[in-house]
């Protein structure tokens, strides 16, 4: 981890925080929502008025480090009550909320007393994925994808839409609800790309412009955040989970990439498969090889392999090809002329139940050790990987992705990479969840499981 904040700092931050305190006061902005997301996905909050916002940037907020082993029932993994680290509001990031009257938001970067990085942060830890990006020359570019449910009924789950899959009808039926969620996204400096009804019955998706890897987490935070409130203005409910119903489609939550150098695109160009070079080949092959590792990341939840199946387009195969939605990896080109902007990778495999902070950060230690060792990436697929049968796949270097959680937490136990580039703590954190996880789930059938993570994430 890095950084350490000194007094010269502090009394920086503090007079920049009593001028935006007044600027909020102005908007009728009453209080901030400070969040971190923690190592069960779940994003967690304190708030302060308005009027604490210099003391809370100076001097930050107090909260037990117990967060670290919370699983998503608020139980904890590992025994907890000693210690105290401090929320500092990231005021380049303070938001008016559009769809919260009198409230603002900021993600916080969590430090000691003595104000050094809390080792379990888990955005400290992607500001390091990407300085280390810097160091090498190169930036990234990421987005999210946000799938969601809305639903009516919280205890027995009915869709709150009409109209088939991608079915304009269904929009009509929400066009209000639709158009507020992106008017309130807009407000905020969210740039929205498209929006659209999904295949899951009451489900749409959001997808947002592409950027630098720690914003593109925060945008993450806010987008849902946003999208919750937004759905609670329209007497509704909204879900992320990989598993909404136990015998439907769940939501993914997919990422996007691209590898930069100064302000050349390295996915477009090059001489290798579809225009990639040899470093973009490096990284996207580092991200392959360590993918089963990265699911203990990316769909780090006992209900994600309910939704990590073959043929539900969420990537089950570690492979990678032109456009192909079967595959973990899909890489997209984008249109003829604009490729040198567009062309990016989507990893398929990932839900909404991963912190977004810890997911970009493994990523990015992922595609640099690819870089590192001079991997090349397989032959493309262009095919569903599971059409074909296991020898055809086994000689084609095409493996199935964990298909239990354990499975891939011990896969990430063992990743040569991972655990090395978060550090002892934050690793040990992570691991005590997913086996807390696996253990409050064991032997528990799948609706059970899915009735109780519809609506906490």
């Amino acid at each position: 981890m890095v950084a350490t904040v000194d007094n010269r700092e502090r009394r920086e931050a503090g007079e920049r925080a009593r001028g935006r305190a007044d600027e909020l006061l102005a908007q009728d902005v009453r209080v901030i929502a400070v969040t971190w997301v923690d190592n069960s996905g779940v994003t967690r909050v304190k708030a302060v008025p308005v009027a604490k916002l210099e003391s809370a940037v100076t001097w930050g907020i107090g909260a037990s480090p117990c967060f670290d082993t919370f699983l998503f029932s608020d139980e904890l993994a590992t025994p907890g009550a000693v210690g105290e680290v401090r929320l500092h509001p990231d005021l380049d990031r303070l938001t008016v909320l559009a769809a919260q009257p009198g409230w603002a938001w900021a993600p916080a970067d969590r430090y000691d007393l003595d104000g050094n990085a809390h080792p379990v942060d888990q955005r400290t830890l992607a500001r390091v994925a990407r300085a280390k990006l810097a160091e090498r020359g190169y930036r990234a570019r990421m987005a999210f994808e946000v799938e969601w449910v809305i639903g009516a009924d919280a205890a027995a789950f009915e869709p709150a839409v009409r109209g088939p899959a991608y079915g304009h009808a269904r929009l009509v039926d929400r066009s209000d609800y639709v158009r507020d969620v992106v008017v309130a996204l807009g407000e905020q400096g969210v740039e929205v790309d498209q929006i659209h009804p999904e295949y899951a019955a009451g489900q749409f998706e959001v997808s947002v412009a592409a950027a630098d890897p720690v914003a593109a987490a925060d945008d993450y935070v806010l987008v849902r955040e946003t999208i919750r409130a937004v759905t609670a203005r329209h007497g509704l409910r909204a879900s992320f989970s990989p598993k909404v119903l136990a015998d439907g489609v769940g939501n993914g939550g997919h990422v996007h990439m691209s590898l930069w150098r100064e302000d050349v695109n390295l996915f477009a160009g090059g001489d290798g498969p579809f225009g990639l070079t040899t470093e973009a080949d490096g990284f996207a092959a580092g991200i392959l090889e360590h993918l089963p590792a990265l699911l203990a990341i990316g769909a780090p939840s006992v209900a994600s392999y309910l939704r990590l199946v073959p043929q539900h387009w969420a990537g089950a195969y570690a492979a990678w090809g032109l456009e192909n939605r079967e595959a973990a990896l899909r890489m997209v080109t984008g249109p003829a002329g604009n490729r040198e902007r567009a062309a990016n990778l989507e990893v398929k495999c990932f839900d909404q139940m991963a912190n977004p902070y810890l997911l970009v950060a493994a990523l990015i230690f992922a595609g640099l050790s690819g870089i590192d060792v001079k991997a090349t990436l397989p032959e493309p697929v262009d095919v569903d990987p599971a059409l074909l049968s296991e020898d055809e796949r086994a000689a084609r270097g095409i493996r199935r992705l964990p298909s239990t959680l354990d499975e891939s937490t011990a896969a990430f136990e063992h990743d040569p990479v991972l655990p090395a580039e978060f550090g002892p703590d934050l690793t040990a954190a992570i691991l005590a969840v997913r086996h807390g996880e696996i253990e409050h789930f064991a032997k528990k059938p799948e609706k059970y499981i899915v009735d109780q993570l519809r609506w906490i994430h």
